[in-house]
């Protein structure tokens, strides 16, 4: 099969990240199934108000925000505010802080196999 297909990848349920209670994110596909040597992987992110949450990047990622406005902040110091439309970057090797004020939703795709 050539075509991967999901309806309604949006609305489907996504596990909490680590032990944070107010980060989730879960993948919606990935090329890990026939894909070995570079897989990429695909699914949604959502943060709500609460403890800030600090995560390293051991692959390249991007996210799309969809909805809500998203603090991130990396180890030099650099910060900015994700906005729906907005996308950022990660690169490998960097360690990045999210938080936000309501809720924030994202579209990421990261060079790695699938969680």
């Amino acid at each position: 099969m050539l075509l991967y297909f999901k309806s309604q990848a949006r609305s489907a349920s996504i596990p909490p990240i680590g032990d944070y209670k107010n980060v989730f994110g879960g993948d919606s596909w990935s090329s890990n199934d026939w894909e070995e040597k570079a897989p990429i992987s695909a699914g949604f992110f959502r943060i709500e108000k609460g403890e800030p949450c600090v995560y390293y990047y051991d692959y390249d990622d991007v996210k799309f925000f969809i909805e809500g406005e998203c603090t991130m902040k990396d180890e030099t110091g650099q910060e900015v505010v994700a906005k729906a439309d907005d996308v950022a970057g990660f690169k490998k090797g960097s360690t990045v802080t999210f938080t936000t004020e309501g809720v924030a939703r994202a579209f990421f795709c990261g060079q790695r196999a699938k969680l």
